[in-house]
């Protein structure tokens, strides 16, 4: 880490400390995972779309300046409504500069799978973090359409991507349970001529094939044997739309747990996603015991969202499957703080997955937990969490290691410690979520420089 970088993380730390009486009813930002799509998806379509409720963080401006350099046409009108004007698939150009794609995994291993069956040469570039994640897991099915692809030490960022030729469609069964690979690989299709085919053998968040349908794509999707098959033609025509992105579950985990483990607090979060490929987390605070209402059903962007309301409770340990991964992959943070607060022993199992994140975001858990003192501890890829109603220590300062899902949880744990805790980096938190503070201060809590 560059002295410029410690002098920026030293500007932004924070100082979270217990807090109660939470209250108020709030609006979290856009989904992320469906804004990169949305901005894809507009991009590749012939005609203007409007997308409302786009979430304006830096992960998300990542994919956008992509993709203007790709030749699209995006915008911001007077009443923060996204114009995108689309050029088409097949009509992507080559961008004559590096695409950088800062912190955001998603949008680089998406956009990786856009661009590997035009034949173009495009240069991948990332921050620090982003140039320690794998992308070998993306590139591999990518090289069965005729894409070739040079990355440091055969595995990460930067990257230089020469697309194919003659893209040649495929038949690809999942290796690992991965929404961003499987995205990739759809949107690699798109430009390919013939039936693109994907088998998935656990079922991952289906924001994609989701969002291909409401853009009038024409995708089949069943399930035989056990598995999910999920097919299309490639260059047909995706349509413009007007679409409004619904709230993010991931972030509003924050708010919520903080609702439940601060005493005396009630909140309300309006036009939150429930998708059942990303409702893991509130499955498991529902198993808990948290006092949590789902009301005000609505259908957005093709997805049903609820508004929630929250209200302080007593939690209770529990076991979380392996199984269950893949449709909280985000939230474990969060959820290990609610754990934390629990009267009792939780396990989460099967966290391999975490290894890869933004950053090694298991030993990210055990360490904001442990230095804590909460007894936490590794056993091979399960998480065991000794909780209290009590609350923990605290006291400590946390390194996030820019990772922004880390950095919220510790602000959270420390709203129910009995000593500050000190968050070293808060900037990372604008790469999903650029109003934390700001609505965790609205709601009551008692956050400092």
């Amino acid at each position: 880490m560059n002295q410029d970088q410690k002098n920026n993380m030293s500007s932004s730390t924070l100082f979270s400390s217990k807090s109660s009486d939470l209250s108020g009813e709030i609006v979290i930002p856009g989904d992320k995972s469906i804004s990169h799509r949305c901005i894809i998806l507009s991009s590749l379509a012939i005609g203007e779309s409007k997308i409302t409720g786009l979430l304006n963080s830096s992960d998300v401006n990542c994919t956008i300046n992509s993709m203007k350099s790709l030749g699209s046409c995006i915008g911001l009108n007077s009443n923060d409504e996204y114009i995108v004007n689309g050029i088409g698939i097949g009509s992507l150009k080559q961008p004559e500069t590096p695409l950088d794609f800062g912190n955001s995994g998603t949008a680089a291993r998406l956009i990786l799978g856009l661009v590997s069956t035009y034949p173009i040469e495009t240069h991948f570039t990332g921050d620090e973090s982003l140039s320690q994640r794998p992308m070998k897991r993306v590139t591999d099915p990518l090289i069965d359409f005729g894409a070739n692809f040079q990355l440091r030490n055969s595995e990460f960022l930067p990257i230089i991507v020469k697309g194919a030729e003659c893209p040649i469609p495929i038949t690809y069964e999942m290796q690992v349970a991965s929404a961003q690979v499987k995205s990739a690989i759809m949107l690699a299709g798109l430009n390919t001529p013939g039936i693109t085919t994907i088998i998935e053998r656990e079922k991952t968040r289906d924001h994609t094939e989701t969002l291909f349908k409401y853009y009038g794509y024409d995708i089949k999707i069943e399930e035989k044997d056990g598995k999910n098959f999920i097919s299309f033609e490639g260059q047909k025509t995706l349509n413009p739309v007007n679409i409004k992105v619904p709230g993010d579950p991931s972030s509003a985990a924050y708010p919520v747990v903080a609702g439940l483990i601060c005493k005396n607090s009630n909140i309300k979060i309006k036009s939150v996603l429930l998708n059942p490929t990303r409702d893991g987390m509130y499955k498991c605070l529902d198993e808990m015991g948290a006092n949590i209402r789902y009301f005000n059903k609505k259908n957005e962007a093709g997805e049903i969202t609820y508004d929630i309301e929250v209200s302080s409770s007593t939690l209770n340990p529990i076991d979380v499957s392996a199984e269950r991964a893949p449709s909280m992959i985000d939230d474990y943070p969060i959820l290990a703080v609610a754990a934390s607060m629990a009267n009792g022993t939780s396990i989460f199992r099967g966290l391999s997955e975490l290894k890869v994140k933004e950053s090694d975001r298991l030993m990210g858990i055990y360490n904001f937990l442990s230095k804590n003192g909460i007894d936490t501890r590794i056993e091979d890829n399960n998480l065991v969490i000794n909780g209290s109603a009590d609350g923990p220590k605290g006291g400590a300062s946390i390194e996030t290691n820019l990772d922004h899902r880390i950095a919220m949880s510790s602000i959270i744990l420390g709203m129910v410690s009995e000593e500050s805790i000190k968050v070293d980096d808060t900037e990372t938190i604008k790469t999903s979520f650029p109003n934390f503070i700001k609505l965790m201060k609205k709601l009551g809590a008692k956050l400092s420089a």
